[in-house]
């Protein structure tokens, strides 16, 4: 297949880590890379936060040294802050990708009208797009977007979107075939992305229910999309990035080559390590913690050896324990095309903010600036 083209950034495999809250910080996204190649997305900030110079913002914006294409995903709901960070993010943090994100399902998201509530405002949407795309163009960075089906099944938006996406001047649109509604719950419409790929000329990229190389390739071949989002399939799982990569590449699908324990615990360890370079031993270790159970997910490690693994709070406690782990035990094939992370139940309504269904629009008085705040804690 084809290198994915984003504006003037040629990305050498059609590959996008989705942004991912508490996941996809510098030491994650620098672990991917070294497995595969691909566009690794920092985690979503809130334009607001960037240009009050927000601290955990700051933090937030973090990139390891080996990192050579830097890709941002922003949330914001009003053009002129959206405007005013990516103007930031181009000038002081050399970016050359800018997402922006309209797909959010996070209840504390959408009652403020933002993430994957907010293309239900059309006219909002295209000024907020035009706007990042016009502070971009200077600097040659390309700006996306990424967005779901609409609110729910009766409240689709994202034809419109993607048409909204195309007048803007963006380089690209990631649909999630899922709803706002759905949120991580069901499975993803496919049908959905080949349909937006029928409606628009920009290139558009699938995302929703790719666990194994094999599912993106099936993706690409069905709906027609130009490459594939990647997010909870790579949990616990960076080697997806090679096998994607292979899939990719001119020999297509073949034999995946799955890593026994060993090859898993050596992963685990690179992946600490990476943590404690950007963040020092004692957060680092903390924030490796979450990925313990992801990493182990079908291997028979006991329970009292991944209770020890979720508290570590050192390099030297990590080795002693993943010593405890036998290296010759195979992956388990049953977890091969099984979901992972987070899915939960779909919502009976969307939060919404009060009348916000009533128009289409979204650019009367109150409509901006007043929506959203610094929160990091959202996910994408």
């Amino acid at each position: 297949m084809t290198a994915l083209r984003l504006g003037s950034l040629e990305v050498p495999t059609p590959v996008v880590l989705a942004p991912m809250a508490g996941i996809t910080n510098a030491a994650y996204r620098r672990l991917c890379a070294e497995h595969g190649a691909g566009l690794y997305v920092c985690e979503m900030i809130t334009s607001r936060g960037l240009v009050e110079g927000d601290e955990n913002t700051k933090r937030m914006l973090v990139f390891d040294d080996a990192e050579q294409v830097r890709s941002v995903q922003l949330y914001g709901t009003d053009p002129t802050y959206v405007g005013q960070a990516t103007k930031i993010l181009c000038e002081e943090y050399g970016v050359a990708h800018v997402d922006l994100n309209f797909g959010c399902p996070v209840p504390k998201v959408t009652r403020k009208g933002g993430g994957g509530a907010l293309p239900w405002k059309r006219n909002l949407l295209g000024r907020i797009l035009e706007e990042a795309v016009a502070v971009a163009a200077p600097y040659d960075v390309p700006v996306t977007m990424k967005t779901r089906k609409g609110l729910d099944d009766d409240h689709l938006t994202y034809l419109d979107a993607g048409r909204i996406a195309q007048e803007a001047g963006c380089a690209a649109i990631a649909l999630h075939g899922r709803t706002v509604a759905q949120a991580y719950s069901g499975t993803a419409d496919w049908d959905a992305i080949a349909a937006l790929v029928a409606h628009v000329d920009i290139p558009v990229l699938g995302n929703g229910d790719i666990w194994e190389a094999a599912d993106a390739v099936r993706m690409v071949e069905q709906t027609g999309a130009a490459g594939v989002v990647v997010g909870r399939g790579c949990l616990g799982r960076p080697w997806l990035f090679r096998d994607l990569a292979a899939a990719f590449g001119p020999e297509g699908v073949g034999s995946t080559t799955l890593p026994t324990l060993g090859e898993v615990t050596a992963m685990m360890r690179r992946h600490a390590e990476l943590l404690c370079e950007h963040m020092g031993e004692e957060r680092g270790c903390k924030e490796f913690r979450k990925h313990v159970s992801w990493y182990l997910k079908g291997f028979r490690a006991g329970g009292e050896l991944r209770r020890s693994l979720g508290l570590v709070d050192s390099l030297a406690a990590l080795d002693e324990l993943l010593a405890g782990l036998d290296p010759d035990e195979p992956f388990p094939v049953s977890e091969l095309g099984a979901p992972r992370g987070r899915q939960g139940a779909p919502r009976h309504k969307v939060v919404l903010p009060e009348g916000w269904l009533d128009d289409t629009d979204g650019l009367g008085e109150g409509a901006c600036g007043v929506l959203e705040d610094v929160d990091e804690t959202t996910g994408g």
